[in-house]
């Protein structure tokens, strides 16, 4: 498969669509979105984000641990074998998405060259 969605990222996303449910103006279906945009010292950025939108004719749909994913198609050419994981560690909380067909990345690590 193109990507795949670790279980403790897949629990995260489940989380926090969880604490926005009561909210009047969240939609019943969303999606995590993922996708490859210009940007950064490198070049290219991975954009994580929630959607309720999806393009049948421009977006691939996945699913992971019960999380439905959208990529574009274009943003798939990038994303060969990406992995997005969720980390709660003492240094470190947040997503992460950890790309093998990303030649180099910047020195901070938000940004990678193809």
């Amino acid at each position: 498969m193109a990507i795949s969605v670790t279980e403790k990222a897949a629990a995260e996303v489940r989380r926090i669509l969880a604490d926005q449910g009561g909210a009047a103006d969240v939609p019943e279906k969303v999606y995590l979105r993922m996708r490859v945009v210009g940007g950064g010292c490198s070049g290219f950025q991975h954009k994580l984000d929630l959607d309720p939108q999806v393009n049948e004719k421009l977006d691939e749909v996945f699913e992971f641990h019960g999380v439905p994913v959208v990529v574009d198609k274009r943003s798939l050419m990038y994303l060969s074998d990406a992995v997005v994981d969720f980390h709660d560690d003492l240094n470190k909380r947040g997503f992460s998405i950890s790309n093998p067909s990303a030649k180099s990345t910047c020195g901070c690590g938000s940004s990678f060259s193809m």
